[in-house]
């Protein structure tokens, strides 16, 4: 085999690589963070303040996995939650997404079931209204 063959085969090769690797990436799932990407933008004013609302309160909510069937929070010296929402978001996956609603009461633990729950990293969103005022808080849990 000479020079020319040689090159020409090399590049025929290179070429289907391409080929295989741009067909491969093309069928990737990929996932926004938010379907709703720019209207969450527009609200990051109010995500601020949320935020600076739950790092002046004296005690945080604290988000826990009991068992790894059940996630837990608890509201420290809190006298009423007004309601509210706790998304457990899977970075990797969307169909992993959880949301549940935050009863309004006066009981400083809500307890949920956790629907087929799989193992890896999620990050819980909380938002939440108590006394008149709206708080956010994001934490990293593991199952």
């Amino acid at each position: 085999m000479n020079w020319g063959k040689g090159i020409v085969v090399a590049f025929v090769l290179f070429a289907a690589f391409l080929a295989v690797m741009v067909t491969i990436m093309m069928r990737q799932d990929v996932d926004l963070v938010s379907k709703q990407y720019y209207r969450d933008d527009l609200r990051f004013q109010e995500q601020l303040e949320r935020k600076q609302n739950t790092e002046q309160l004296e005690f945080k909510p604290v988000i826990s996995v009991e068992g790894s069937e059940y996630l837990k929070v608890y509201f420290p010296s809190v006298s009423y939650v007004e309601g509210g929402t706790l998304r457990l978001f899977r970075p990797s996956s969307e169909k992993l997404d959880q949301q549940f609603k935050l009863s309004a009461s006066a009981d400083s633990v809500q307890v949920f079931l956790l629907k087929t729950p799989e193992r890896g990293t999620y990050r819980v969103k909380m938002e939440w209204k108590m006394e008149g005022r709206e708080y956010y808080l994001e934490q990293v849990i593991y199952l």
